[in-house]
Parts: structure tokens; C-alpha cells; sequence
């Protein structure tokens, strides 16, 4: 909501008043007194700033606690949600995964398959290559299509990618699942050596203890998954989340968060990938974290950096409270034209008490709304000079997407 002072309507009223008192017989100078008195206190200076000085304080706070605004009705968007949707892989979890079997993986292998890692572009493969420590790649490999990277080597063939693709069976594939049923596999086999690498997604440190927090004050939370059921339970299941959905593609999220709509839910959606791009626009209001992919956060209404989930509490308790401040900016600003106006109509007000008294709502709504910055919130886990320069890459890089 916007407002902006109306002179006409102002000058209309102090002509009304300067009418009315030469109707009733005052001379030129008490009515010219009195309507100047009008004209100085029905300047809507207090309403004109209820809304935005708390905006302007709400987004210090942000900022303050590394969370970059994309949309400047965000604040309103994020004081009415009662539902929150979170992707699971990058959100949840931290963004790159760790291998989980390394002490099963002799290292001459976890050498060989990192080198023929780094010619891939999957996330598993870039996992793979980072830690293996491999520094370099294997000459000639090509990368198969929704298969994986192959290569022949002094008349050896070898194989990265799905286990179909390398040829393993359930017998080495098995344990591996059972060992680590959260975990993804990528498997590597050069001629009669086979590996399958298990890669689990740690949960990120504070996950469990914003989950709960966000559960005690009201939240509806949900997760929404494109990863294996077995994967989504497990986190599912650590955080207390009953409402959970796994190998959900990007219209089976929307179509969930329509339906969450229809419920009647405002829909704050918290996801990173790609494929969260078009969810996180459909949904009410949406977060992403600066790890997330570029579209992504081109798409969210506000970026929070580093690789905690607090700053999403802290993104939906600021915003509440800034939205009750409105409120009471709004009705601070009414009741204040409600008294002054009547009485400066009746002549019990000089212009140099009028200029007071309109100065004085402008402050209290000003003070009112820096009452703001006293809300509990953590600390920013980066100083403002470091939000500052990740604010500046942020945006270069939202301009090439749009580009």
C-alpha cells in the first residue's frame, strides 16, 4: 500500500474552513489563521510514511542478517504466510554430498574413476572428482547421454555413470543400498573392477532446530522432493516433517502448491535447483540460498546467504513484526486526523501548533516503526561489507539471466 499526500483535498479543506468562518462573521485574519492551521495539520505527512518507514527499516534488518530483498513487497507477502514448502537437496542439505563408503573404495580406483569423473558434468561426477582429489582428466573420454562418461584406455574400457551403464549387478549394488539407504549411487567399472560410490547429503547444522522452531510457531511445513522416497523419508523422518513428497518433478510441485492454495494457504516455497525455478514464482512468497542455482534465485522474492536455514526464521519474524507495525502506523496516523483536524477547524489551533503537531505524528510513526530493529534475530553470519559485495555479484548475475 502507497500513500501520498492529496493538496487538493487539503487546500479543499482549508478553503471549506476559511468559508465557514467568514459565514459565521470572523474577520479575514481569523478565518485566513485558521485555515492555514488546517492546511499545515491535514498534510497527510504521518499516513504518507506509516507503510513505508517501516519498509525501509525492515529491509536494514534484512540486510543486517545476510537477506537480500528481490521484491519490495516481500515484507507484506512474508507476514502472512502459514505454510512452508521446502525443497530437500541444496536446501535442507548442504549443496555438495559427501561420499559415504570412501574406506570401502581402494584408492588406485577412486584415483581412476575421479580422473574420468572430471569430463562430466553431473552433480554425482563433480562430487566424484572433488573427492577423489583427482587433478587431472582421462584423455578421450565422451560423455553418454542420460548414461555417463566412457573411455578406452590401453584396450580397456572404462565406465562412469548409472549402474545399468557400468554393468553392475544387485549382489555389489545391494549392500551398498543397505548401508546407505539416503544415500545416491553413481558406479565405475574399468574391465572386471567394479565400484558403486555412495554420495549421502548431510543435513545442513541447523535444519533440525529451525524445523522445530518454525513448528512451535505455527508452520505448516512440507517437503517437496525430486530425490528417491527412501532419501526424502530419512530427512523427512529427522525432522519431524509428516507432510513429505519424494520424486516430485517441477508441475508436480506446482500443481501441490495450487493445491495448498486452494486449502486456503499462503505458501512461503524455500528451494535451490533448477527445477525449483518455476515453483518458487508460483508460490506466495519464496526464498532461495545463495548457493542456489541462478534462475532460481532470479525467480525467489528474497536471497539469504550463507548455509544456514536460520535466516528464514529470521526472514518470517521481521516481517510479522513489521507488518504489525504498519497497523499500528496506519491507526496512529487515522486517530491523529480524527482529533487534530475537528479541532483545528474550530479555531483551537495556531499554525505554529499545527506544524508541531504534524511534525510530531511524522516522528512517532518514524520511531514507531525503529522499533523494528530491537526484534530478536541471530546475527548476520557475514559482516556487511561481505552481504554488500555478495549483493553486487547477486545482481550481475541476475542480469545475465534475464538477458
Amino acid at each position: 500500500t502507497r500513500f501520498k499526500c492529496d493538496w487538493s483535498s487539503d487546500v479543499c479543506s482549508s478553503d471549506l474552513t476559511a468559508i465557514g468562518w467568514l459565514v459565521v462573521g470572523a474577520g479575514w485574519h481569523t478565518a485566513l489563521v485558521n485555515a492555514i492551521a488546517v492546511l499545515i495539520i491535514t498534510c497527510p505527512c504521518a499516513l504518507a510514511l506509516a507503510v513505508p518507514a517501516v519498509q525501509v527499516t525492515a529491509a536494514g534488518r534484512f540486510f543486517r542478517n545476510g537477506i537480500l530483498l528481490n521484491a519490495g513487497d516481500a515484507i507484506e507477502r512474508l507476514a502472512r504466510v502459514d505454510t512452508v514448502v521446502f525443497d530437500k537437496t541444496g536446501t535442507l542439505t548442504s549443496p555438495e554430498p559427501l561420499l559415504a563408503n570412501r574406506a570401502s573404495i581402494s584408492d588406485d580406483l577412486l584415483d581412476l574413476a575421479g580422473r574420468l569423473a572430471r569430463s562430466s558434468r553431473h552433480p554425482l561426477a563433480e562430487a566424484l572428482a572433488r573427492a577423489s582429489g583427482a587433478r587431472s582428466t582421462v584423455e578421450g573420454a565422451r560423455e553418454v547421454t542420460g548414461e555417463g562418461v566412457t573411455v578406452d584406455l590401453a584396450g580397456r574400457t572404462l565406465r562412469l555413470g548409472s549402474l545399468a551403464f557400468c554393468g553392475i549387478d544387485d549382489d555389489l549394488a545391494d549392500p551398498v543400498r543397505s548401508a546407505h539407504p539416503d544415500a545416491s549411487l553413481i558406479a565405475f567399472s574399468d574391465g572386471e573392477r567394479k565400484a558403486v560410490f555412495a554420495f549421502a547429503q548431510r543435513l545442513k547444522a541447523d535444519a533440525v532446530e529451525v524445523a522445530a522452531e518454525l513448528r512451535a510457531k505455527g508452520y505448516r511445513l512440507v517437503i517437496l522432493s525430486g530425490d528417491r522416497e527412501a532419501a526424502v523419508s530419512i530427512v523427512a523422518e529427522r525432522l519431524g516433517i509428516a507432510d513429505w513428497q519424494a520424486e516430485v518433478d517441477p508441475s508436480g510441485k506446482i500443481a501441490r502448491l495450487d493445491a495448498l492454495k486452494a486449502e486456503g494457504r499462503r505458501v512461503l516455497m524455500v528451494g535451490d535447483g533448477l527445477n525449483d525455478a518455476p515453483s518458487l514464482a508460483a508460490a506466495h512468497v519464496s526464498l532461495s540460498p545463495v548457493s542456489a542455482a541462478h534462475l532460481a534465485q532470479a525467480a525467489s522474492d528474497a536471497v539469504f546467504l550463507g548455509d544456514r536455514l536460520k535466516p528464514v526464521v529470521t526472514a518470517l519474524d521481521v516481517s510479522r513484526a513489521a507488518y504489525r507495525l504498519m497497523k499500528q502506523n496506519l491507526w496512529t496516523a487515522v486517530v491523529y486526523n480524527l482529533i487534530a483536524v475537528p479541532i483545528a477547524v474550530l479555531g483551537y489551533v495556531t499554525p505554529l501548533i499545527a506544524a508541531a503537531a504534524m511534525s510530531g505524528s511524522s516522528l512517532i510513526v518514524t520511531l514507531n516503526a525503529l522499533r523494528l530493529r530491537r526484534v530478536a534475530a541471530p546475527p548476520a553470519e557475514r559482516p556487511p561489507a561481505a552481504v554488500a559485495a555478495a549483493r553486487d555479484e547477486l545482481a550481475t548475475e541476475q542480469a545475465k539471466v534475464q538477458i
